[in-house]
């Protein structure tokens, strides 16, 4: 793939993954990134998952056509992009390895050596050029690694952006860029937003026509609507007007509340509502959902005196993630001594700004008429 003149592809899509970082599902599989600049010096960005380094060596040799590498630039050091690095050294024993301080020291710790006799420190603000081509080095720490830095090319108007900007699927794959780049994107490296917005600060003073990230399509067109995206989940704000219910129901009694409630909402001129079954779906999309919309309303069943399993394992993802400015409402079923909602409100006091509205829905083993009031009132509050 020609990325520009100089600058040319030559990552690998990987169709055998099914779990990528062994938890987020990718049906579409992935693609692991890796570019090449041909000036009077040569620089390679980064290499390729460890299933791949053979495919990945035979496109960089190909590019090469013959020449030798001045540097290997490894702005990342995750698996998936740096797991043949001393295949490439072994294959171009001349080159020197450029990355940041915190990334040599890993580079230790994964291969045994941090190439003390060939690597050249990259800190912020640093130059390296390979001719025409100034490459300039913009420190991105924990997005979503702290040895992470990001390279702009001056000449080409290029930002090497690692992980920033990522999303799942191969680039043989046609599909929607929102929808997986959010799900990459909270999934990965949702916690930290703010490092993110920093960075997205600093890419606001260069002068950016393409994006080449580490996952996912090299972005040249309309980079406004990318980075707008960007800068609304960096900052936790709402995406997408509408009401996200999450919920899990052991014998069909809180499922029913919850599709009353979905009714009742579309009723009330709510504008998306979106429904996630936390048992059957795919988690991580829920994750994406909660993220995406600023109202959210939690249903659940009380087990053990907490909350369902599934619940808890949503609810703490959320926490983790830093999950932040929303609103929510609750509804609890119990037989007897219902504490789900109790217990959802304690989960969410650590996430910021976040709003649990009344009046929360306590149903008693099946739906009753004071419950459907309740759920009208609930509704209406969500609406507002």
């Amino acid at each position: 793939m020609r990325i520009s003149d100089d600058i040319k592809y030559v990552g690998v899509n990987d169709h055998d993954i099914d779990l990528f970082e062994g938890q987020y599902m990718v049906e579409n599989g992935m693609a692991y990134n890796s570019y090449v600049i041909l000036d009077e010096k040569i620089a390679v960005f980064d290499t390729v998952d460890a299933n791949f380094g053979e495919e990945w060596l035979a496109n960089v040799a190909t590019v090469l056509n013959g020449r030798q590498p001045d540097y290997l630039i490894i702005q990342h050091m995750e698996p998936d992009h740096s797991a043949n690095v001393m295949r490439f050294v072994e294959s171009y024993p001349q080159t020197r390895i450029v990355a940041s301080s915190k990334a040599f020291t890993m580079m230790k710790q994964f291969f045994g050596t941090d190439f003390s006799d060939s690597r050249l420190i990259a800190k912020e603000g640093d130059m390296l050029s390979l001719g025409k081509h100034e490459l300039s080095f913009v420190a991105a720490p924990m997005v979503h690694w702290p040895e992470v830095i990001v390279t702009y090319d001056s000449f080409d108007k290029v930002l090497f952006s690692a992980d920033a900007f990522g999303k799942f699927g191969a680039l043989d794959v046609e599909e929607d860029w929102a929808c997986e780049a959010r799900r990459y994107y909270f999934g990965i490296v949702g916690k930290y937003g703010a490092q993110a917005q920093n960075l997205l600060k600093k890419a606001s003073a260069l002068d950016i026509q393409t994006i080449c990230p580490l996952h996912g399509p090299v972005l040249s067109e309309n980079l406004g609507y990318y980075l707008d995206l960007y800068n609304t989940w960096t900052t936790y704000g709402v995406e997408s007007e509408g009401v996200m219910i999450a919920y899990t129901s052991v014998y069909g009694n809180t499922k029913k509340a919850v599709e009353l409630l979905a009714e009742k909402l579309k009723e009330k001129g709510c504008p998306k509502v979106t429904v996630n079954d936390l048992a059957r779906c795919d988690m991580a999309e829920a994750v994406e959902d909660a993220f995406r919309y600023g109202k959210v309303v939690l249903a659940t069943t009380t087990y053990n005196a907490d909350v369902f399993p599934f619940m808890r394992e949503f609810i703490n993802t959320l926490a983790e993630h830093n999950w932040q400015n929303r609103t929510v409402g609750l509804m609890e079923n119990g037989s007897w001594a219902s504490t789900a909602a109790k217990v959802m409100g304690k989960m969410l006091e650590g996430c910021k700004n976040t709003t649990v509205v009344d009046p929360v829905v306590t149903i008693k083993s099946a739906l009753s008429v004071e419950n459907l009031e309740q759920i009208d009132a609930l509704a209406a509050e969500m609406c507002k």
